[in-house]
């Protein structure tokens, strides 16, 4: 099973954070082959490292380049579509990096591993959490 990873989910899988529960952690370990990540999770992970939301004691670009190379994921790439989709989508937010994912979520239809409930409130939106 193909699963799209959220921004948070990825940051929390990479540092073994405590704030994943048990049972996604465990889901995503047995499907470590069948991970994607948005180019979109990158941009907002160097974001929250930047402004100290994310604590890590290396350069953020470094940081990200090791994490993937230490756990290759599969690239969902941002193109026409997605970009078409992204302001399609019924968020009731503006934020560019949820509307990005939700609507790679749903062009490449890949469950969306997150934790944020706009996301999981998002019926038309295929989620695991």
């Amino acid at each position: 099973m193909k699963i799209l990873l959220d921004t948070h989910i990825w940051l929390w899988y990479v540092s073994t954070s405590p704030n994943m529960p048990a049972s996604l952690r465990n889901t995503l370990d047995h499907h470590t082959e069948d991970l994607w990540l948005s180019p979109i999770s990158i941009w907002e992970t160097i974001i929250l490292i930047q402004k100290g939301k994310f604590g890590v004691n290396t350069d953020p670009v470094r940081w990200v380049r090791r994490c993937l190379e230490q756990a290759p994921l599969h690239e969902a790439p941002l193109n026409t579509e997605v970009a078409i989709k992204s302001r399609e989508v019924d968020l009731p937010h503006q934020d560019p990096a949820d509307r990005f994912l939700a609507a790679t979520s749903l062009v490449y239809d890949i469950p969306l591993a997150t934790m944020d409930m706009n996301l999981l409130k998002a019926n038309w939106l295929q989620t695991l959490s």
